[in-house]
């Protein structure tokens, strides 16, 4: 399947990605999709007709966030996606030879601003993947026994805040916070000196059912509208202090990076592979059927400021233990409702190797070893001036489906 566009083979945004976003045109927000280096304005598609046949409401893509095209729900976001790639892929279709209509709607992505997609009503972080879990088990409590004992019997997760989520190339700043260096000594007040990132991806929400009822896994894909790249700022310092007996709450508050366009889960269903074995099996709610882990490559780089960037992880988003469908399965088993545009996210993605380690974290081992950059620096957690870029895509023979990249600076602590 080609496009009478022109799109690079390698690009992201291919004829089977059609992500969602939104973008900023001419001072405007509407929603938008994206096919190689091409933003399409929606609105002016329905303005011109192209989704008479879709029982869509008038203006539904004049908006500022996708919330109102995701209360539409799975079906009709489902056939959207397919009429945008039967008229940006067939040469004879009425948009192919509608000049008109392509210079109000086709914009290079150079000329557009992406926007937070999606208004975020309630975020929830998991901790799901098992080499990470680990790994931070064996630094910090018994190498034996590195997985508390609930670990492979539910999908351990936290409550977050959503509305410290931005959008990628939003600078995120130090935090300050009570750090206790020396365990026999007072807390002391100022910057966290060890920032990390969290290689994480998410996914958002269809609306779901009514307060008091759940959603179980043979199910759970009907609630999933799709997925983005998430950067869940840690500082580690803040943290260790203070997550007795709660848990994560200024240490992760202050800032998570997500990027712009929304993968719907339509457009991965090509890359879902089978997940790791869990054992011990699983409570009868969590159980599932098929293969549910997705095949997509992550990449984290770090740039120091004026110089060049670094891989520092190559990890991939198919060795989850716990899977999207348990997650909500588990989040709703207990009542929970959700609402259209909630976020969930995976929690750090790690591998097996120490060059796919998901945060600074483990690649530096707690601060014990440190980790080359290609101008000769060195890290052990990241500097003021540091940009980090997370990149993502999926790729199985000619087919690719990517995310683009979350990226943001480091800025130094307000002090004042």
């Amino acid at each position: 399947m080609n496009s009478w566009l022109n799109v690079d083979q390698n690009s992201d945004f291919s004829i089977y990605n059609i992500p969602f976003g939104i973008a900023s045109i001419n001072g405007t927000r509407k929603v938008v999709t994206r096919l190689g280096d091409t933003v399409i304005d929606l609105h002016e598609l329905q303005e011109a007709g192209y989704f008479s046949n879709l029982e869509l409401k008038a203006g539904i893509f004049h908006k500022a966030v996708l919330n109102d095209f995701i209360e539409c729900g799975k079906i009709a976001c489902t056939q959207t996606r397919a009429v945008l790639i039967q008229l940006l892929s067939d040469s004879n279709s009425i948009l192919a030879k509608n000049q008109e209509v392509q210079k109000k709607a086709f914009y290079p992505v150079s000329q557009v601003e992406m926007r937070l997609p999606v208004n975020i009503g309630d975020y929830t972080d998991f901790y799901s993947s098992i080499e990470h879990a680990t790994n931070v088990g064996k630094m910090f409590r018994d190498p034996e026994n590195a997985l508390l004992p609930n670990w492979k019997h539910l999908p351990v997760g936290y409550h977050g805040r959503s509305s410290s989520i931005v959008i990628s190339g939003t600078n995120t700043r130090r935090p300050m916070g009570q750090t206790r260096p020396n365990n026999d000594e007072p807390p002391v007040f100022g910057p966290s000196k060890l920032l990390d990132f969290e290689l994480e991806m998410a996914f958002i929400t269809y609306g779901g059912k009514a307060l008091g009822e759940r959603i179980n896994t043979s199910e759970a894909d009907d609630y999933i509208f799709g997925m983005c790249l998430f950067n869940d700022w840690s500082a580690r310092d803040i943290q260790k202090w203070e997550y007795v007996p709660l848990g994560p709450f200024l240490a992760k508050n202050f800032a998570s990076s997500i990027s712009p366009w929304i993968v719907t889960l339509e457009a991965l269903e090509a890359f879902r592979v089978k997940g790791p074995i869990q054992d011990p099996p699983v409570l009868p709610y969590l159980q599932y059927q098929g293969d549910k882990n997705i095949d997509i490559q992550l990449e984290v780089y770090i740039q120091p400021e004026n110089s060049i960037e670094s891989k520092v992880s190559a990890s991939n988003y198919k060795y989850m233990y716990w899977n999207m469908e348990q997650q909500l399965a588990h989040h709703t088993v207990n009542g929970c409702n959700i609402r259209a545009g909630d976020m969930m996210a995976s929690g750090t993605i790690s591998g097996q190797t120490e060059d796919s380690f998901g945060s600074m974290l483990e690649l530096s081992w707690s601060g014990s070893r440190s980790i080359k950059l290609a101008d000769g620096s060195e890290r052990k957690f990241l500097q003021d001036g540091d940009t980090v870029i997370m990149k993502g895509f999926a790729q199985k023979g000619e087919i690719r489906v990517g995310f683009g990249e979350v990226r943001s600076k480091i800025l130094p602590a307000r002090i004042d």
